[in-house]
């Protein structure tokens, strides 16, 4: 009987337990390298750029999202001279949910923009931390009321300010701005940059054009398909177009919102902007006859409006019937002189003289008329 025994347990037995006992060793030993991996990647102190940047310095780095290859490489050195950089901000700064490889699975997405848009939320609260104020503006702008509607096409911090590489010089640079806003707005800003706007900017670097945030912010854009923003666009003009020290240079007049308010068109249009912002009208204010981001010089041959025959079809617009004698009533934005429309200045003059002359006749008239009255009757009373 203890032969046999002897026989089994030396036999097969032995090799089962032998190789139980080496899986139960090789087990241990991974699960103990398995936990202090997960331990040294895990770390409870933030992880500083270096460890980042171990893996993300790589050239050409491409991570898969979908049908979508995504550019990951950040080059440590023009992270380091960005404003970021030199600020001394962590990785971990702006990606607090980051501090274990593999990444968390909400980066995994299926396509680029919700890639995007997944790291806009998890970083929106990073850039509040130190732009308060400007993720405060955001909050009620355009922007961030499409995207909180679920439209995650609309533009977030990192669309315009590329967070790794944020260059304070180029960013101040008013001529750059028209190509942020092209990112999403291409069509516009290839309008915007033939306009008359467009091209002092761009191509003359003239700091007096206006750029897309004089009309539209920056941080608290307001949705310019409002009625709130239509009617308000008269004053948006004239804060450049009324200012004498911008105007002089070009020889421009300066009276744009008077002779404006003046009229029927511009009188109708600022009562509603000051008792009824809401309310929609349907006189024109000045996109309607200069155009939004097409904006051409009123001396234009080709749609310059300070020419008669470009002028008339914008007046046709809502006065189907005018003639070509319609657009003769009006003086551009300028007040008679003998210079501007020298006929209509000496008709004024003529008036205003004429009518004080005539009503100040007669007054004296009426005047010297009672006085005498009032002697005759004082003269009859003491004979």
């Amino acid at each position: 009987m203890r032969c046999a025994f002897n026989m089994i347990w030396g036999g097969p037995l032995r090799f089962i337990a032998w190789t139980f006992g080496l899986l139960l060793f090789l087990a241990a030993i991974l699960w103990w390298t398995g936990t202090a991996r997960a331990v040294a990647l895990q770390p409870s102190r933030p992880l500083d750029n270096a460890e980042c940047l171990g893996c993300h310095a790589q050239p050409n780095m491409i991570l898969r999202v979908g049908i979508n290859n995504i550019l990951i490489t950040v080059d440590p050195q023009k992270f380091q001279d960005s404003i970021h950089g030199q600020n001394g901000l962590l990785c971990a700064d702006c990606h607090p949910d980051i501090s274990a490889y593999p990444h968390p699975d909400s980066y995994s997405q299926t396509n680029r923009r919700e890639f995007q848009f997944a790291l806009y939320e998890t970083t929106q609260k990073a850039c509040a931390n130190c732009h308060a104020g400007q993720v405060s503006d955001a909050a009620s702008g355009v922007h961030q009321q499409t995207l909180h509607a679920g439209n995650h096409n609309a533009a977030f911090c990192a669309d315009c300010h590329y967070p790794h590489y944020v260059d304070p010089e180029i960013d101040l640079q008013r001529a750059q701005i028209p190509d942020v806003c092209a990112r999403c707005h291409s069509e516009i800003a290839a309008l915007y940059k033939k306009s008359v706007h467009g091209a002092a900017l761009t191509g003359e670097g003239n700091p007096d054009a206006p750029t897309c945030v004089s009309c539209h912010g920056n941080h608290k854009i307001v949705d310019p398909r409002t009625v709130e923003f239509r009617n308000a666009i008269p004053l948006l003009c004239a804060s450049c177009h009324t200012s004498k020290e911008i105007m002089e240079k070009y020889g421009l007049s300066t009276n744009v919102m008077q002779t404006y308010v003046a009229d029927y068109h511009g009188t109708t249009v600022t009562l509603f902007e000051q008792t009824s912002p809401n309310l929609p009208t349907n006189k024109p204010v000045c996109t309607d006859c200069h155009g939004v981001h097409n904006i051409s010089s009123t001396k234009d041959p080709v749609s310059g409006i300070g020419l008669k025959q470009n002028l008339l079809p914008k007046c046709q617009r809502c006065h189907p019937d005018a003639n070509e004698n319609f657009p003769d009533a009006w003086m551009s934005h300028y007040n008679a002189s003998p210079a501007k429309y020298p006929l209509v200045f000496f008709v004024n003059l003529f008036y205003w003289i004429m009518i004080p002359g005539v009503i100040g006749g007669m007054l004296f008239f009426v005047a010297t008329d009672i006085i005498r009255r009032a002697i005759d009757h004082w003269k009859g009373a003491w004979r």
